[in-house]
């Protein structure tokens, strides 16, 4: 297992920058939320394709190209989701094919959207499993770079460059809040973190706690998925990269429920006008969570992704 560290963070800094959005930070009224002194959102739903992911793609494909290592045939990904979108992206950026797989049952508008990006969209079977099959089987058969939603260290550490810009904007930075779902965000966030000695709050939905688990269970395993944010949360595994991340002192793991997820989406909308996916409130419903144990402190909340249906959302 590769472990990730601070280098892999700076190198990958080194070549997105400049191929991605740098992250905007929104201050938020003192005392608007909780007890933390002060309190920022990083508003990274306004990165490339709505989402984080843009910068684990991107550092992935320019990686391999500095490495002569970028195949004829290109990258291939099976997810129709944040990463393939950020896959697809990035490959069209760089000039690369990116052929995706998604089962049969994908949502016609993400089909669309990932060929608009120049996709080679492939439809095969009625589940996921059967879409990564045949992925594994095409990149065998072409020698396509096979990426990954989450790990690998290459995406962990495109990951973490959010955090290097949020400490640059806010270099006395106590502690920042991340949403989990495979982990490759909180992974790369929270070995920034570490370096600079700021400290990670982890949040998963009460039923998608892949994280929380391997933690309590000192290894990997295997966890039921059912959570209203499961679209972008719902790993049934975290990485060994997530759980190695998680075992330094300053990570601390919350749970929250789903109620209180679809509380901290609303409260986004109604206050500010943003209109952010389940993933993304979790980690404000987590900030929430932890409240008492920031008291007084200088707290980022991420805001990983939008790609949801506003419609979703109550007018007040």
């Amino acid at each position: 297992m590769h472990q990730l560290t601070y280098g892999d963070i700076k190198a990958a800094t080194e070549r997105i920058t400049g191929r991605v959005r740098p992250v905007t930070l929104a201050a938020v009224e003192h005392g608007a939320i909780g007890t933390a002194d002060q309190v920022w959102l990083a508003l990274e739903f306004m990165q490339y394709t709505g989402s984080f992911k843009a910068r684990g793609a991107q550092n992935f494909i320019q990686a391999h190209r500095d490495a002569g290592t970028l195949p004829e045939a290109g990258v291939t990904i099976a997810s129709g989701g944040n990463a393939g979108l950020a896959c697809a992206w990035a490959a069209q950026q760089q000039g690369v094919r990116a052929t995706v797989f998604l089962p049969t049952i994908a949502p016609p508008v993400k089909v669309a959207k990932l060929r608009g990006y120049g996709a080679d969209v492939r439809l095969v079977g009625a589940e996921y499993a059967e879409a990564l099959a045949a992925c594994e089987e095409f990149a065998t058969a072409t020698g396509a770079l096979a990426s990954h939603a989450y790990d690998h260290p290459l995406i962990a550490a495109g990951a973490g460059t959010l955090l290097e810009e949020i400490h640059r904007q806010i270099p006395d930075l106590d502690t920042v809040v991340v949403a989990v779902g495979g982990g490759g965000l909180f992974a790369g966030v929270a070995t920034a973190a570490r370096h600079h000695g700021i400290r990670t709050v982890a949040v998963e939905p009460e039923n998608c706690r892949a994280l929380n688990a391997a933690i309590d269970a000192g290894r990997v395993v295997d966890v039921p998925v059912d959570s209203i944010a499961a679209d972008s949360l719902g790993a049934r595994r975290t990485s060994q990269m997530a759980l190695a991340a998680a075992q330094h002192d300053g990570v601390r793991s919350v749970l929250v429920p789903d109620s209180e997820i679809v509380r901290a989406r609303q409260a986004l909308w109604d206050d500010r006008r943003i209109a952010v996916e389940h993933g993304a409130a979790t980690a404000l419903a987590g900030l929430l969570t932890a409240d008492q144990q920031v008291l007084g402190e200088k707290v980022c909340v991420v805001l990983c992704g939008a790609n949801t249906d506003a419609r979703t959302l109550m007018q007040p």
